[in-house]
């Protein structure tokens, strides 16, 4: 019976992630939900997450404590620790004992057991070959994450990255559609101008294009602004 009150808490959360991917999501909603809920299910002390920026930097974008949002910081200022590992590597990252196996990272470990911590396990948010972020969860008693836990932790990672790809995907297309589309209303008025260019100075149209173009390159201009003249009669090539 407890199997399954966890697995219907497990199976809430996906729907509660879900449920915040209507079409104009927020993705700061999406990843607060994500820690809420690795929080809440996974009996973590805390949890925060980082992500890449366009710059190659991780920064954190979502936690549940003041205190674990500290120890994520500095690990980002000094350019180490568990949670940068789990990103530079792609790999979980396991510290069962802070106070024993943290030392290889010093601040890390001082700022970590300063705050009452005890335990991490960094999971990566990785599709395939790329890794954009970590999910850190924090624990207050040394130890190691269950396997069905860290299994649950890296489904919320991996669900959570996915979701990011592809809002990231979305806006790029978007971006790409009104490249296109601002392409196609050129191509429609420059062949305007040529048209006009043909029949004022009797060329083809090919030469009436290589008119415009020239035109447009000698005064430093678009060839869509330029045809735009054209079709105005501000200017005649």
């Amino acid at each position: 019976m407890a199997m399954m009150s966890r697995a219907g808490r497990v199976s809430a959360a996906f729907v509660k992630i879900a449920d915040t991917l209507v079409a104009d999501y927020d993705v700061f909603d999406l990843l607060h939900t994500l820690v809420d809920e690795s929080v809440g299910i996974l009996d973590a002390a805390a949890a925060g997450l980082v992500l890449v920026d366009p710059g190659g930097d991780l920064q954190v974008m979502a936690s549940t404590s003041e205190a674990s949002q500290l120890v994520e910081v500095l690990q980002l200022e000094a350019g180490e620790g568990p949670c940068v590992d789990c990103y530079r590597t792609g790999a979980v990252v396991a510290i069962d004992d802070i106070a024993t196996d943290g030392s290889r990272w010093p601040l890390f470990q001082a700022s970590a057991l300063a705050q009452g911590f005890r335990s991490l396990h960094a999971v990566p948010m990785r599709l395939r070959s790329r890794t954009i972020g970590a999910l850190n969860l924090f624990g207050r008693e040394a130890g190691r994450l269950s396997a069905d836990d860290a299994a649950i932790a890296q489904a919320f990672a991996d669900v959570a990255t996915i979701t990011l790809l592809q809002e990231r995907a979305a806006r790029e297309n978007a971006l790409i559609n009104e490249q296109l589309q601002r392409a196609l209303n050129s191509r429609i008025q420059i062949e305007q101008a040529k048209g006009v260019i043909s029949h004022t100075a009797n060329v083809d149209m090919n030469r009436a294009f290589s008119m415009l173009r020239d035109y447009a390159r000698a005064h430093n201009e678009t060839i869509y602004d330029t045809a735009a003249k054209v079709i105005d009669r501000t200017i005649t090539i």
